[in-house]
């Protein structure tokens, strides 16, 4: 199977005795679902910025479908996260004052995509996760769980290699929760992509393909 994210001792200290992750190896393959799992402080947030290239880590080696990111320059390391990466936060973080269908369509502003290929590719998205017709409302405008169904149509439209997802159902009621779990597993199983979700709650993600708990910066099981 190919391997989508690798990671070999990786170790990442805060002042001279906090190690926030230490000597985390992991394998993650291709079309897999996985769930890092463990309390808050456990490293599971540092392990994902890690992975998605917003942060260094302070030994050992990070590699994204086969290839070392370690010693990646800027661009590079911009053209990982904007190809091969697609983000989900428990923030939703869209851009208020764009529609739902503009913050979809942002992603590919930077990547020579024209307006209409651009308009037609959003609108298909937002079709598949059931909002349609708030292809024109704002963030304040819709609920949370619209507001999440949409960040994750802006983290698919790039056709991303890997989702990382961090908290996705943080912010939301349990039936809205159950809702986005089952969207992002639908999209692993009919699109083949990967998924690396870190979450403190194991009961909803039972279906995973596998999970990775942490403590202490360490993986336990």
């Amino acid at each position: 199977m190919k391997t989508v994210i690798e990671t070999h001792h990786l170790t990442k200290k805060f002042h001279e005795s906090f190690f926030a992750l230490n000597d985390v190896s992991i394998t993650i393959y291709e079309g897999e679902f996985v769930t890092v799992i463990g309390r808050s402080g456990s490293g599971k947030s540092t392990l994902l910025n890690i992975v998605g290239c917003l942060d260094q880590p302070s030994a050992g080696e990070v590699a994204l479908n086969g290839s070392p990111v370690n010693y990646a320059n800027a661009k590079q390391l911009v053209q990982l996260r904007r190809h091969t990466l697609g983000f989900v936060f428990q923030h939703f973080s869209l851009i208020s004052s764009m529609t739902a269908q503009e913050n979809i369509e942002y992603p590919l502003l930077f990547s020579g995509v024209s307006r209409s290929e651009r308009r037609m590719r959003a609108l298909a998205m937002l079709k598949q996760v059931g909002l349609a017709d708030r292809a024109t409302h704002l963030p304040g405008e819709l609920s949370g769980g619209e507001q999440q169904r949409v960040a994750i149509c802006r983290a698919l439209i790039s056709n991303p290699a890997l989702i990382l997802a961090d908290e996705p159902t943080g912010n939301l009621d349990s039936t809205t929760s159950k809702g986005i779990v089952t969207l992002m597993q639908e999209i692993n199983r009919d699109l083949g992509t990967t998924f690396l979700v870190v979450t403190h709650e194991a009961s909803l993600w039972q279906d995973a393909d596998r999970s990775i708990r942490l403590s202490d910066g360490r993986v336990i099981s």
